[in-house]
């Protein structure tokens, strides 16, 4: 392996819009050290931080339209029966959800958890609660896409937190996603709710860290039923 393969896959890159952020933070530890030299250790360390976050590092995806991968890093925070948000238009029957709640120090970058067509975009202003509350699914602000997959179509649902203020998608209405490929980010911590179509079981469990685009957190087809964990 050459040199630069071996900087390559240590150093993950930052994703563009991450850019203007750390070059911010940068500037203002230059000006803080000039005012008062150890501010600057202060704020290089923090645009180290912020390029961290903003890290968009390669995933190997799973393709099998039995599976649903994690659009997201961090920690799965409820599995439940509820009615899906009114804007997806996804019906009044209770969906199988997966919420992630990814903290400051994940990787925000999102990912499609099935291959399919995206059917609807929504935008909702909100609040900005504690995203790991039950109720920040109704009341955030968020951004939602239906994705018609294999099996059927699929909620994937942006919410905004108590720090994050800036939800951010590329992905449009009539656009074709891979399961794992990227599809938007929000900044800085928030939450991802799944919506899912009958006949998907979970394959996560509460408390549990899932990888985006690499976690399997639902499967299709199985016959092995509702995934038992116990904490150890």
């Amino acid at each position: 392996m050459s040199l630069f393969d071996t900087i390559r896959n240590t150093i993950v890159p930052v994703h563009k819009e991450g850019y203007p952020f750390v070059i911010a933070f940068f500037l203002a530890a230059v000006v803080l050290g000039w005012l008062f030299k150890p501010l600057f250790w202060i704020g290089l360390i923090l645009t180290l931080w912020c390029a961290y976050f903003f890290r968009d590092p390669e995933r190997a995806t799973p393709q099998d339209d039995d599976l649903v991968i994690s659009p997201a890093d961090g920690r799965v925070s409820s599995i439940q029966m509820v009615t899906p948000p009114e804007e997806l238009q996804l019906g009044a029957e209770p969906m199988l959800r997966v919420s992630i709640f990814m903290n400051v120090f994940d990787a925000h970058i999102n990912r499609a958890p099935v291959r399919g067509r995206i059917l609807r975009s929504v935008y909702r202003e909100g609040q900005f609660v504690n995203a790991e509350l039950d109720k920040a699914s109704a009341d955030n602000e968020r951004n939602s896409l239906v994705i018609d997959g294999p099996r059927g179509e699929l909620g994937v649902v942006q919410i905004a937190g108590l720090v994050a203020r800036r939800i951010v998608c590329w992905s449009e209405s009539g656009q074709l996603l891979d399961a794992g490929e990227r599809f938007g980010l929000i900044r800085f911590g928030s939450r991802l709710d799944i919506y899912l179509p009958a006949g998907a079981e979970p394959r996560v469990s509460i408390g549990q860290r899932s990888v985006g685009g690499e976690t399997v957190i639902a499967e299709y087809g199985s016959s092995k039923g509702p995934i038992i964990s116990r904490r150890s």
